[in-house]
């Protein structure tokens, strides 16, 4: 674990198949030893995925409610059910090797869930876990979605984090396909708008600190997209 190093990239806003394709161009070099451990810290336009446990009766907004709302809809390879990310809510995708940490992914879940609710903690907001389901929790009202997919011990996919999130567009899903319980953000909780960057910031240094890193390489968007880290640009 030691001389660990992170290549960070903030993609700004990107639609949601672009970074897919992204992601699954870097974590088949990631396997094959070409680049080192990246996170991604994004928003996407307004889009729903289906994990791969996902029920189908989850989607419950129609198809004028998906295009009044300009709703994209994608069968994903991650674990967990349905959720939602859009404007206003930072996604975060972590492409790191496990076995340079804990080859443990129940572990590696805990790690993610840690790093937000430092972050919350960071906003004066005391967040927590929920003994039954994955995320970050205030309350009663999930505040983070989580869902990963790890192969050969990388990672894919990663966490969504609702800061100034327009929280009725979950009102077409059933987030999660957990009935009893609702969702909020940063900005409802703390009545007030919250500056994307800042928390980007905090989570990335919550991120470093927690996975134990000894670098960080920033690049930019478009280096990213340029590179020879990916041959479908």
């Amino acid at each position: 674990m030691k001389n660990k190093n992170l290549t960070y990239c903030d993609l700004d806003f990107i639609d949601y198949k672009e970074a897919w394709d992204l992601q699954q161009e870097i974590h088949s070099k990631r396997v094959s030893g070409e680049v080192e451990d990246i996170l991604f810290l994004l928003e996407h336009p307004n889009t729903y995925t289906l994990g791969k446990t996902a029920h189908k009766e989850n989607l419950i907004g129609s198809e004028e409610y998906l295009k009044k709302n300009e709703i994209s809809v994608y069968d994903i390879d991650r674990g967990g059910d349905i959720t939602y990310h859009g404007p206003g809510q930072i996604v975060g995708y972590p492409i790191i090797d496990l076995n340079n940490w804990f080859k443990d992914t129940h572990k590696y879940l805990r790690a993610l869930e840690e790093v937000i609710i430092q972050t919350c903690n960071e906003y004066g907001l005391s967040c927590e876990r929920n003994p039954k389901h994955t995320g970050v929790w205030f309350g009663e009202r999930k505040i983070a979605a989580i869902g990963i997919k790890v192969s050969r011990w990388i990672t894919m996919h990663g966490f969504a984090f609702n800061v100034n999130t327009d929280l009725k567009l979950f009102n077409g899903i059933i987030p999660c396909g957990i009935q009893d319980k609702s969702v909020t953000s940063l900005s409802k909780e703390l009545k007030m708008e919250i500056s994307i960057l800042e928390v980007k910031e905090k989570l990335l240094n919550n991120f470093i600190a927690h996975f134990n890193y000894d670098k960080v390489i920033v690049k930019d968007k478009e280096e990213i997209l340029k590179s020879n880290f990916s041959t479908i640009y």
